[in-house]
């Protein structure tokens, strides 16, 4: 209505009663308009990015990931914090959200032998022969 009729905020507060708005909130965004052509924020105007910046970002996703020629090469979450200086939480949010991975926690897991596999098998056995099914129900 402002472009089309040329109205003005008391005008469009006047036509839209149930909208709610502020004659000052509607001021300041009919002047941000006329003065910028939009009302969009502009480029830059935000809070500046200190340690999610793209050079940091590529270093992440150098030392996160292993290198085709080095197998296993790649480093945890602490470990990138510590060559680089950039803190861990910014280091586990440019993983996330900018390399779009996960970090994940090494554990320690027990290798089964053929061995340790045949005797699981056969203690589940006698565990069922143990309690019959009429037992479980």
């Amino acid at each position: 209505m402002y472009e089309l009729k040329g109205y003005g905020a008391k005008r469009l507060i006047k036509e839209f009663p149930t909208k709610g708005w502020k004659l000052r909130a509607l001021n300041k965004l009919l002047r941000k308009l006329k003065d910028t052509g939009t009302t969009d924020r502009r480029p830059g105007s935000g809070r500046p990015r200190s340690a999610r910046t793209a050079s940091n970002i590529n270093t992440v996703n150098n030392l996160v990931l292993s290198q085709e020629d080095a197998p296993r090469s790649h480093r945890t979450t602490h470990q990138i914090r510590r060559e680089t200086g950039i803190s861990q939480t910014s280091v586990m949010r440019i993983v996330h959200n900018d390399l779009q991975l996960k970090c994940l926690n090494r554990r320690h897991a027990q290798e089964l032998t053929t061995a340790n596999r045949l005797a699981r098998l056969s203690r589940s056995k006698q565990l069922l022969l143990k309690f019959r099914r009429q037992r479980l129900t």
